[in-house]
């Protein structure tokens, strides 16, 4: 189905980064087949995504592009494919970034659900693959379908928590704690002698963690006494287990959190 998109959609549409493996559309032949890949939408009818599917297109958004700025009213629900979008916080000039959004997930779904104007910008990272669906149609077959209502309340559950992750971690945690579990957690269960690239430009990562790119680039030269080393965008790994020493994971802030659709009650 072919739609008008908003006619202020896309700008700024300079890359900033080269994709990283992102498929081409035709990885998915259409809408309807994108909707059928999605694993959390698995429980859904098939009556319920065609009648979505109607409502939809497939859209390509190069990397810098400007999806949507806050204050503005969904015309779309938009799933993110393939790549991934910066969700931004505005005051004035000055922007934050409050998450890196990867697929396959929905872009401030809220704010469509509630019909509501969002309180973030969206600009996309690397290049982005997406589905989008007339908002109308996307609150009506929530209010029409249980098994889509469900999937989507699960989706929800895992943004609501996830964010609750990252504000324990801002607010429990000292600047130079947040940079060395960060660091820790890229490297996983390696050992010692490994590199790592950093996953995202320093100044992004900084504002993820809350600081500024000075404090981040401070706190970044004093974890070689813990046996990690950045140069240039590559951490090296030397003591792995004085870093792990130094900075243990929390199941409960660094853990991953996955979609987990809710299931009907058994009779």
């Amino acid at each position: 189905m072919e739609m008008d998109l908003p006619s202020n959609r896309p700008h700024g549409v300079a890359p900033t980064v080269a994709p990283a493996n992102a498929p081409d559309l035709a990885s998915w032949s259409s809408a309807r087949e994108a909707l059928q890949e999605i694993a959390w939408l698995h429980e859904v009818p098939p009556e319920t995504l065609d009648a979505l599917a109607a409502e939809a297109l497939l859209h390509r958004v190069p990397a810098g592009s400007v999806l949507l700025e806050q204050a503005e009213t969904p015309v779309f629900a938009q799933f993110l494919l393939a790549g991934s979008i910066e969700l931004l916080g505005i005051r004035n000039q000055v922007e934050t970034l409050i998450e890196l959004l990867l697929p396959v997930d929905l872009v401030i779904p809220a704010a469509v659900i509630g019909d509501q104007p969002y309180l973030m910008r969206a600009r996309v990272y690397e290049e982005a693959h997406l589905l989008l669906i007339r908002a109308e149609a996307f609150r009506e077959a929530i209010a029409s379908d249980h098994a889509f209502c469900r999937a989507i309340l699960g989706r929800q559950a895992a943004q609501f928590r996830r964010q609750v992750r990252m504000q324990k971690n801002l607010k429990l945690r000292s600047a130079e704690e947040r940079v060395g579990c960060y660091l820790v957690a890229l490297f996983g269960q390696s050992h010692k002698d490994i590199a790592v690239r950093l996953p995202l430009e320093k100044r992004l990562i900084a504002s993820q963690l809350g600081m500024t790119r000075e404090t981040f680039s401070r706190a970044l030269a004093g974890m070689a006494k813990f046996g990690m080393l950045i140069r240039g965008d590559v951490l090296h790994i030397e003591d792995a287990a004085a870093a792990r020493a130094r900075f243990p994971l929390d199941p409960l802030i660094d853990g991953p959190e996955p979609i987990k659709p809710f299931q009907d009650r058994k009779a």
